[in-house]
């Protein structure tokens, strides 16, 4: 595994930085001073973003590392590679995600695919980082806090946490159980900055969405739903927007000055579906703390997440 130089520029992970609103979010952050960890599962397409980031900045410091959201040891060990090779971490952007699976499918650790991907990995790796996380917090820097981004969606505002199907067994939706994973989002943003408050562990943890932006995800997500996605296809071009003013949320989220704990980020323009980032909707379900506090506990319960600040 390449490490970087000491006293090397502030690092930034992006999970599902290999394409779409991922890829522009490292680009972005590459251009702002950062070195810029890839990471994804195909390593193919890790190279090509990493090209990607290289070409748009050029002399940025970016690499690629192997992390599949479908298993939770892959998360482990890709944990265990960013605690043996680094000393802080000053920007995690949780951003990887599967959109509205047209079956139900699982992980390999048996949970409903876009539930464990969309969520449940990335509340474990951010609970591993945690030491990278809080090092970075107590660093000084210029970039410090540390800053932990979630990505949410319009969707979350017609979703519910169902505790008693989080798995969809009984009967499952594709958008029900990807709306589902996104209200999850943006219910851990919330419950990371409430726990980062109360233990001490200095972060900044917000959430932003990407409005309506034009990616391969979307492309698939629709596919689900004919008719829907023939819709879409007519109206895309009028309400929609490209990966990178998509990820404009993002990127506000994770560098400007404005940002207060707790944030949520998405576009200024009509129904939050394109334009520059603002202040973002919440739904009622998004505010309520006993939902919150509950899948805090049944995210631990289900991942093995200890949340210790020491390394």
């Amino acid at each position: 595994m390449t490490e970087f130089p000491p006293a090397a520029a502030p690092l930034a992970i992006v999970t599902g930085a290999t394409a779409g609103l991922g890829l522009e979010t490292a680009k972005g952050l590459a251009a702002n001073g950062f070195r810029i960890v890839v990471a994804g599962r195909n390593p193919d397409k890790g190279k090509l973003a990493c090209h990607a980031v290289r070409t748009h900045q050029p002399g940025a410091e970016v690499r690629f590392e192997l992390l599949d959201l479908d298993s939770l040891e892959s998360v482990r060990q890709f944990a265990d590679r960013l605690q043996e090779s680094e000393t802080s971490l000053q920007r995690l952007i949780n951003n990887a995600g599967i959109m509205a699976l047209p079956r139900r499918e699982r992980t390999e650790d048996g949970c409903e695919r876009q539930f464990g991907v969309n969520y449940l990995g990335h509340f474990l790796l951010t609970s591993l980082l945690l030491p990278l996380l809080v090092a970075a917090s107590s660093s000084g820097s210029e970039s410090a806090p540390a800053r932990v981004v979630q990505l949410s969606s319009l969707a979350h505002r017609s979703g519910r946490i169902d505790f008693d199907d989080l798995n969809g067994e009984r009967d499952y939706d594709p958008w029900r159980a990807y709306r589902q994973s996104k209200l999850a989002m943006l219910l851990f943003a919330q419950a990371l900055q409430q726990r980062s408050d109360q233990h001490g562990w200095g972060l900044l943890s917000v959430a932003a969405h990407p409005g309506l932006s034009r990616t391969a995800l979307f492309d698939a997500g629709v596919k689900s739903r004919a008719l829907v996605g023939q819709a879409f296809k007519l109206v895309m071009p009028l309400v929609s927007q490209s990966a990178a003013e998509g990820a404009r949320p993002t990127l506000h989220a994770a560098l400007a000055d404005d940002v207060r704990p707790g944030d949520y980020f998405g576009p200024d323009g009509f129904s939050e579906t394109r334009g520059a980032p603002k202040r973002a909707h919440r739904s009622a379900a998004a505010r309520d703390r006993a939902v919150e506090d509950r899948l805090w506990k049944v995210s631990c319960e289900l991942t093995g997440a200890a949340w210790s600040s020491n390394a």
